[in-house]
């Protein structure tokens, strides 16, 4: 009964994809509610613009992590288009992404508070790296399971873990930059995301 049931629990491609769709909807939501107007004792236009100021580093954290859901949402996106249908495992990995995009909000908020701090930087490269293995086991696990559409050849799926694999080393060099200044590991990422978001034609990436 058991091998049963593991062989038709978690086959729907369209549930998986409204749980993602709303997961990450209030994952991106919960980025801007963690920024707060300046408080009210305000007097002045000096004082107002101190007080945005400050919240820049909340800023600079909400649209560095929006655009990384952004990202994520693609491939992941991306990913499902290609499956055929999914299983009970390929259900579950993703539901362990998912989890890893549910912390996004928290480790946004703790890398604002202490943009100067390396743990705090470690912790937030960690949510990510956690989102691109998981991603790259999604596919791996659905090319073994023959999930994989039949148009899909093998070049693609290659393209598309190699696409995951280049992108997770990117952000392990701006991790890595935290040992100099954190706001150096803050501008890589930030440029590799752009990258990402804008996808110029740089050839050495496309081959």
């Amino acid at each position: 009964m058991t091998t049963l049931y593991n062989r038709i629990a978690g086959q729907s491609l369209t549930r998986l994809e409204a749980l993602s769709d709303g997961l990450f909807a209030v994952a991106m939501t919960l980025l801007i509610l963690e920024i707060h107007a300046p408080p009210h004792d305000i007097h002045s236009e000096a004082d107002l613009w101190k007080a945005l100021v400050d919240l820049g580093p909340r800023f600079l954290m909400y649209a560095m992590s929006f655009m990384t859901l952004g990202i994520f949402w693609t491939g992941q996106q991306t990913q499902l288009n290609h499956f055929v249908r999914a299983d009970r495992d390929l259900t579950w990995i993703q539901l362990g992404f998912l989890a890893a995009v549910a912390v996004m909000p928290f480790s946004t908020v703790l890398l604002a508070e202490h943009i100067t701090l390396r743990l705090a930087l470690v912790i937030y490269w960690a949510n990510i790296l956690v989102l691109g293995v998981a991603l790259y086991a999604s596919l791996g696990y659905a090319c073994r399971a023959k999930l994989l559409k039949e148009d899909v050849t093998d070049a693609i799926a290659r393209a598309l873990q190699r696409r995951i694999v280049i992108a997770q080393a990117l952000y392990l060099v701006g991790a890595l930059l935290c040992l100099i200044n954190t706001y150096w590991s803050i501008g890589f990422i930030v440029l590799v995301q752009l990258y990402y978001v804008l996808a110029p034609g740089l050839h050495w990436l496309r081959k």
